[in-house]
């Protein structure tokens, strides 16, 4: 059966997820929106849509990530004591003076003991599932030919094994090379033992200057790597998670794609990296928004758009592939795109305000700069008091959102404060003044005198896990008595054992079953912020006892039986973890 007990590997062109027996299971080509060629984690039969690596007789597996690194090592080991490793890895590292990430998918297989008999299983799928690639052959490639793409495998393995997927010994390595239709003029196994040597010095190189809290590093290094690979290096947009429809909750329907890029979850995960000292993540994804700021000419934002920022991203239902663990539908595109959902001006100006700030960019905003954020600011002012889907993306219905009405006020506010830093007087006053407006308006009419709390919807009752972020986002202090209260009220209604709901109202499909984990590392930061650290340090801890063996984390969890549901792996849910590991961690001068 399907579990999440996977693992990432990327490049930030492509990514795929590896179960524990080192099979390939989800992976999308040309790019992380693109055909999931590997499917299997959503399909109901087993005869296509994975790349295995099969061990004759295997009685045990142990996997890890080489330390520091996205490069998995699996060692499958047969009950006649013959054992093999297989290292997985997407190429990354510079070369003629750029970035090198290309559509490839390394396996190196290596004999560690006895006499492993190997089986190599490589059955892509296309066109969502609903069918397999012309297989073409050549003297040390296969050619795997869909309608949109063709993959090409080259090594240095016998093609009749694995063309016709029959057993042999494994004497030595063999080199698995997985990736564009064009011919490798090197050895594969030098070419594969090449990269790999080149790919872990990126890596190395790359964690050696993250600026990571004392306390909980591995946890915080390996979700920042994740983070960063879930980047898309060529626009810089970042995608909320690798997979499509890995419902929510068992048998939920609540099945989305979230092979995209959410203007809002771009913003948490490129302030997370900024805060560990990662800013080339953070520089191209601003000038992602730029770019979608700039087509947009001044209109409102979407929500959500294309990693090469397409601004159609039509939702339809696949029925080739029958979904994780057979809980459909599968959903290729997000309507997401359609729904109005004024946060989004907040999540971009304050991604861009790091910009402006940090003197350790090369590249620094500017009054230019300042002027085409402007217009976004202005459809913050206008939409502040006005009704949205939320960022919950309630689908059956509007309302006046508190929190999206508090992104439309730390729009203006950063965008005065961005105007002050430039000493631009006139600007920053007014948008300042504009800032002081909203600011009145959500206080008088978010705030819910018989509660004694901020409440979800102006004039509302209920409660949501956004009304945590306040403080986080300057809207209000942490000393102020109306964020205990708050938070106090978030506690009341959406606590259940150890973790926090997003909100327990009723929806389009229901009750919510599973807990949101983000919101959970929200009410951690929010107890720290309150100077009740004991408890968000125990909180915390039970936490990052929910990761998978790897350390990752998927978007909702079972509450009572710990199981991870929801689309993996979830930036949003990383990104907490990273946040509450930097507030709660003593400082490295402290520790020694």
């Amino acid at each position: 059966m399907s579990n999440l007990d996977l693992a990432l590997i990327g490049n930030c062109t492509v990514g795929a997820l590896v179960d524990e027996r080192a099979t390939i299971s989800w992976g999308c080509f040309p790019r992380f929106d693109g055909d999931p060629m590997f499917c299997s984690l959503l399909k109901d039969s087993s005869d296509y849509g994975f790349f295995a690596v099969e061990l004759g007789d295997c009685e045990r597996a142990e996997q890890h990530y080489l330390e520091n690194t996205a490069i998995l090592v699996t060692r499958l080991h047969d009950c006649n004591g013959g054992a093999v490793e297989i290292t997985d890895f997407a190429p990354r590292f510079g070369k003629y003076g750029r970035m090198f990430r290309p559509m490839m998918l390394v396996r190196r297989v290596k004999r560690l003991t006895g006499s492993p008999r190997l089986t190599v299983r490589l059955r892509p799928a296309c066109d969502n599932g609903a069918g397999r690639p012309e297989v073409t052959w050549g003297s040390n490639h296969i050619r795997y030919v869909a309608p949109t793409l063709t993959l090409r495998l080259t090594t240095d393995a016998s093609l009749t094994s694995i063309l016709q997927e029959t057993p042999f010994f494994l004497e030595d390595t063999i080199t698995l090379l997985l990736g564009a239709d064009e011919t490798v003029h090197e050895a594969a196994g030098e070419v594969g033992r090449r990269f790999l040597d080149e790919t872990a010095q990126y890596w190395h190189e790359w964690v050696r200057f993250l600026g990571i809290p004392y306390e909980w590093q591995e946890a915080v290094i390996r979700a920042a790597i994740t983070l960063k690979l879930n980047a898309y290096d060529d626009t810089g947009a970042i995608v909320a998670a690798m997979t499509t429809s890995i419902p929510e909750a068992a048998g939920s329907g609540r099945n989305w794609d979230y092979r995209y890029c959410w203007l809002r979850d771009g913003y948490f995960v490129v302030n997370a990296l900024n805060r560990l000292g990662a800013t080339r993540t953070m520089e191209r994804y601003l000038g992602y928004i730029v770019n979608i700021a700039a087509n947009a000419g001044g209109g409102p934002l979407q929500p959500v758009y294309g990693i090469d920022g397409r601004v159609d991203l039509d939702e339809r239902e696949v029925p080739a592939l029958a979904g994780y663990r057979g809980m459909g539908p599968v959903r290729i595109g997000n309507l997401a795109y359609r729904q109005v959902q004024h946060d989004v001006y907040g999540s971009a100006i304050l991604a861009a305000t790091h910009i402006f700030f940090d003197q350790r960019l090369t590249r620094r905003g500017d009054e230019a700069l300042f002027h085409r954020l402007e217009p976004l600011g202005e459809q913050a002012m206008r939409c502040h008091d006005q009704p949205d889907a939320g960022l919950w993306e309630l689908r059956g219905s509007a309302r006046v959102h508190t929190f999206s009405a508090v992104m439309c006020w730390a729009a203006c506010d950063r965008l005065g404060r961005i105007a002050t830093r430039l000493g631009l007087a006139e600007r920053a006053t007014y948008w300042l003044d504009q800032s002081r407006r909203i600011h009145e308006t959500v206080s008088r009419r978010a705030w819910n005198e018989r509660r004694g709390a901020f409440v979800s919807t102006f004039e509302g009752e209920a409660m949501d896990a956004s009304l945590l972020l306040l403080a986080e986002v300057g809207f209000l202090d942490a000393a102020d008595p109306r964020f205990a209260a708050t938070v106090g009220a978030v506690e009341k209604d959406l606590r259940r054992g150890d973790f926090i709901f997003r909100y327990v109202e009723k929806d389009d499909f229901g009750e919510p079953e599973n807990a949101f984990l983000v919101c959970t590392f929200w009410y951690v930061n929010a107890l720290a912020a309150l100077d009740r650290r004991e408890e968000a340090r125990e909180l915390f801890e039970k936490l990052l006892a929910c990761r998978n063996r790897h350390g990752l984390l998927a978007e909702h969890i079972d509450t009572r039986g710990g199981e991870q549901w929801g689309n993996f792996v979830q930036t949003y849910s990383m990104v907490g973890l990273i946040n509450a590991a930097i507030r709660l961690s003593i400082r490295w001068d402290q520790a020694f």
